[in-house]
């Protein structure tokens, strides 16, 4: 039988609208935003806590778009940080921001920064986080299914609303869950965010699709690749974002280098 559903290759990658989607996504910081964002900057902090030194460490967040939490999460404990994403339009908003000193940060990353420097190690970098943005990211054009180039290449490592995101196909939605692990070295530290059970998505009147994954499908994902793995739901409450998905699932651990 001839599946139906649609390839990451069928949708308008590069018409995306990262303003619409910042607008609509996090122009407010939502209760299920601040408690993933809680929980990244502990898990991160704590990984760090006897290795402060971040000379020669470097990260990478894929598929960053107009979402900066994800990398500001790593941002204390990186030397070099590379945002990659493959929608031409989203990079283009990438180096514009840098090069025009993320104005969106007041007041949208401004909010979102105010929690992470609610622990002692990012509260160092009050005053100029901004200043670390624009001193250590690398913005860099490329598909989460190229990153087979780059292997063990990263220290740490963020890939949020992504892979569940790009596709609607179970088995695309593994592979991209693969090459971002495979592209981090062993025993790096990781943090994978997904929309649980999403049914798809618009962004400024264009449809994109989604995975369908819940707890049980991001687990069998990461079995391959980690060892003492951590995944946490966080339900949407009364107050979802849209409609068409079930809450918010965040996996956390280290890469074990097994495949």
């Amino acid at each position: 039988m001839v599946s139906t559903e649609r390839s990451n290759e069928d949708y308008p990658w590069h018409d995306f609208d990262p303003d619409s989607y910042l607008e609509d996504n996090y122009a407010v910081l939502r209760d299920e935003d601040r408690q993933m964002v809680e929980l990244v900057r502990d898990f991160f902090a704590a990984e760090f806590a006897n290795d402060p030194n971040r000379t020669g460490r470097c990260g990478i967040d894929v598929g960053t778009g107009a979402n900066l939490y994800p990398a500001l999460a790593m941002l204390p404990f990186v030397e070099r940080l590379t945002l990659y994403d493959y929608s031409l339009a989203n990079v283009r908003w990438l180096i514009r921001q840098h090069a025009a000193d993320w104005p969106t940060w007041s007041p949208v990353w401004s909010q979102f920064w105010h929690v992470f420097s609610e622990h002692d190690c990012y509260a160092e970098l009050d005053g100029h986080p901004k200043a670390e943005l624009a001193r250590c990211v690398d913005v860099i054009q490329g598909s989460v299914f190229d990153l087979a180039a780059y292997p063990q290449r990263w220290d740490i490592g963020t890939m949020f609303f992504v892979a569940e995101s790009i596709t609607s196909q179970k088995s695309e939605f593994a592979a991209a869950v693969d090459h971002f692990l495979a592209a981090l070295r062993t025993g790096a530290p990781f943090a994978i965010g997904f929309m649980e059970e999403s049914s798809g998505y618009h962004v400024a009147g264009k449809s994109f699709p989604a995975t369908p994954v819940g707890i049980d499908e991001v687990r069998q994902c990461l079995r391959r690749h980690t060892s003492d793995v951590h995944v946490r739901r966080f339900d949407h409450g009364d107050n979802p974002l849209r409609d068409g998905y079930s809450g918010t699932i965040v996996a956390y651990g280290r890469v074990s280098g097994t495949g």
